[in-house]
């Protein structure tokens, strides 16, 4: 370990965080971090993104490279927005010099678990409105590269998956504009 590299979180680590993760707000979090992905492996962090129906975040690879599609072959919308809660980012992203950010769209103190908001929830974010997706965030293979085996396991220990650590993946119902500050409020 050099004095830039900090070590991935342990299982500890986490049981230890976990209690402050579930005590995020429930409600009204203001975006803290926005993420563009035009290809793989690219990010930037713009201070307001676009979102559409029928292009998701306009020049990010969903369109032309989804991990999740229709049995037609087109981008699966149940994953055109992925939310981060800031305290799990928190918890696994610890160095911060050397490790790719997770790349979710939006990262907010928000609690992302079942309970708090139930498949099919309606969000205001900014101008738009995104719905929660039934698809789980489990964490792909370069979160467990990244952040480690342990932050992976985390995510799918028994009665962790109703918690979505990994965030939640929305498709989007209404175009509009989400920028930092903004707050990500439950719609009735």
């Amino acid at each position: 370990m050099t004095a830039t590299t900090l070590p991935q979180a342990t299982s500890e680590d986490l049981a230890h965080a976990l209690p402050h993760v579930l005590a995020a707000p429930r409600d009204d979090a203001p975006v803290e971090c926005l993420c563009f992905r035009p290809g793989f492996n690219q990010r930037s962090f713009p201070d307001r993104l676009t979102l559409t129906r029928d292009e998701g975040v306009p020049g990010e690879r969903w369109m032309a490279a989804p991990w999740l599609k229709l049995p037609d072959g087109s981008p699966d919308p149940r994953i055109q927005v992925s939310i981060l809660p800031r305290r799990v980012m928190d918890a696994v992203w610890r160095d911060r010099k050397n490790t790719p950010h997770p790349g979710d769209t939006i990262i907010c103190d928000l609690d992302t678990s079942e309970a708090n908001l139930p498949v099919g929830t309606l969000l205001q974010a900014g101008t738009a409105v995104l719905r929660v997706s039934d698809v789980f965030n489990d964490g792909c293979v370069k979160w467990k590269v990244r952040y480690g085996t342990p932050a992976k396991d985390w995510i799918t220990a028994p009665g962790h998956p109703a918690l979505r650590l990994r965030g939640i993946l929305c498709s989007i119902e209404r175009d509009g504009e989400v920028a930092l500050g903004d707050r990500i409020r439950k719609l009735a």
